[in-house]
């Protein structure tokens, strides 16, 4: 019989909890009768039945892809889950193991994982995001997709696969590490969606401490579900990519399969319900395993563990002690700002664009370099929000390089700002200041600007003086544009500023020779 349920609903979220008495209950999930394999079970979405497609007639109907997600996250923790192993990255290859966590007999890397698979810690709920659509100005649409199921499990370790000696070696720091499994329902169609979705539930973990989640080193990874039908029709057979450890890859990976599963139909082949990988290097998937001979993964209840008891504030027992229970009134009290907030507020702040603060979220530590260049300049917000998102996060991704590497202080930025905006400086000698700061730590943008003479002319009859020769020694240019060619005062402009060596304001010069040009 299934547990009665509490539902507590929020804005974008719908999660449902146990009543007191219920409990969600660990249990074992043994892999019977098969060879070892490094490769995780199967869970709740690649446990459901198939629907298979029948084979399309060639062109005749457009194509819908469908794709769902899994996502395991790594708690923050300093110890495993059930263990006082510790838990710590590129450890030295089973160094930080006890005897339960090798979970001995079995064929996984560890012999069996402890899951919440049959009653979750949370479920049916919801996960808002974003996603900007169009060139300039983008807009930014919303999305939502449904959350089946949250549960808490164990990792299960490691298989490194030698394919020159043909053995396999095995990897058991990670066994026992605790995960949040987020299973998301098959509501998204394609690789950027996909990768949206997970970066917003990233940024999410992180806020709530829940998680680091930093991809590169493995503690968020997802598998990805995806099928192609036509509209109408029953849905495809699924093939399932595992273990993508970034965004990109993440898109990369379901974009391709979506391709690959329509060129395969279209040609007359069939799908396979089989697990696949992504090679990163050559762009596309490769055959891991096929799901037709799958692993028969049997759950037993775990007799050693209590079960885990959910409260709200209606629920609990009168005189319990706060510290040893667990009330969802109390931690939702006490959440911190989610992204979602953080971005409205950005808006509401700065008068930025949406797309704009989608953006400063989701480079880790971009946000909170903005905000320190905010707070020592005197710049206008949209000039330091173009400059930190065009000219600075430029210059992060050209040199491959994360905010916390960035040879360019928010303060350095910050003075570089003020110098443009009181007009010491031309926009175009400030890129020169910034690229000098980014090559030479150490010197201010006062002092570059210095000894580059890069300052703007400050005196208004030498820029006369030099406007007017400009005119005598150009008279086509200026014939030209007393013909009616606007484009002749940009070259007239441009011939003042080379002169000048950028030093005086593109605006100014036109002032002046527009006037000179009509006495």
């Amino acid at each position: 019989m299934a547990a009665p349920m509490l539902r507590w609903c929020c804005p974008g979220r719908r999660w449902a909890f146990p009543r007191i008495g219920d409990c969600s209950r660990h249990e074992k999930r043994f892999p019977a009768g098969s060879t070892a394999s490094g490769k995780r079970g199967q869970s709740s979405v690649a446990q459901q039945p198939l629907i298979t497609a029948q084979k399309p007639r060639k062109c005749e109907h457009k194509w819908a892809a469908v794709v769902g997600l899994e996502i395991h996250a790594q708690i923050s923790s300093n110890s495993k889950l059930f263990s006082g192993s510790q838990v710590h990255f590129a450890a030295p290859p089973n160094s930080l193991v006890s005897f339960f966590d090798a979970s001995l007999p079995g064929t996984l890397p560890a012999g069996y994982q402890i899951t919440q698979q049959r009653l979750p810690i949370a479920v049916n709920g919801s996960l808002a995001y974003s996603i900007c659509v169009g060139k300039k100005p983008a807009q930014v649409v919303p999305r939502t997709v449904r959350v089946k199921q949250i549960q808490l499990e164990q990792d299960s370790g490691k298989s490194l696969h030698d394919d020159l000696r043909s053995q396999t070696l095995i990897d058991l720091n990670r066994a026992g590490v605790g995960l949040l499994e987020v299973v998301l329902e098959p509501d998204m169609s394609c690789g950027e969606e996909a990768a949206t979705a997970v970066r917003e539930l990233q940024l999410i973990l992180q806020a709530l401490g829940t998680s680091q989640a930093n991809m590169a080193e493995g503690q968020l990874r997802v598998d990805a579900n995806i099928s192609v039908h036509h509209p109408g029709e029953p849905l495809g057979i699924r093939t399932e990519v595992k273990n993508l450890n970034s965004a990109r890859f993440l898109a990369k990976a379901i974009d391709y399969e979506i391709q690959r599963q329509i060129s395969e139909l279209e040609n007359g082949g069939e799908i396979l319900n089989e697990t696949r990988s992504f090679d990163y290097k050559l762009g596309c998937t490769v055959p891991m395993r096929d799901k037709e001979g799958k692993q028969d993964y049997r759950f037993m209840p775990e007799p050693n563990l209590p079960p885990l008891l959910l409260y709200d504030s209606g629920s609990l027992p009168a005189g319990v002690d706060p510290q040893q229970v667990i009330n969802i009134d109390w931690l939702r009290e006490r959440l911190p700002e989610l992204p979602s907030v953080t971005r409205e507020k950005l808006v509401r702040q700065y008068g930025m664009l949406p797309e704009h603060s989608v953006a400063l979220l989701n480079e880790v530590g971009l946000l909170e370099f903005f905000q320190n260049v905010m707070k020592e300049t005197r710049a206008e917000p949209k000039r330091v929000t173009s400059w930190v998102l065009n000219t600075f996060l430029g210059f992060l991704k050209q040199q491959n390089l994360a905010v916390s590497e960035s040879p360019v202080t928010p303060a350095a930025l910050a003075e570089l700002l003020d110098l443009l905006d009181r007009k010491a400086i031309s926009s175009s000698a400030a890129k020169k200041v910034f690229e000098e700061l980014w090559r030479s730590e150490g010197k201010t943008p006062t002092q570059i600007v210095a000894e580059k003479k890069l300052e703007l002319m400050q005196d208004p009859e030498e820029l006369e003086q030099l406007c007017r020769a400009t005119l005598e020694a150009h008279p086509g240019v200026v014939m030209d544009l007393k013909k009616g060619n606007p484009r002749a005062i940009n070259k007239l402009i441009g011939l003042v500023r080379k002169t000048t060596l950028g030093r005086a304001d593109p605006a100014v010069i036109k002032e002046v020779l527009e006037r000179q040009l009509s006495s």
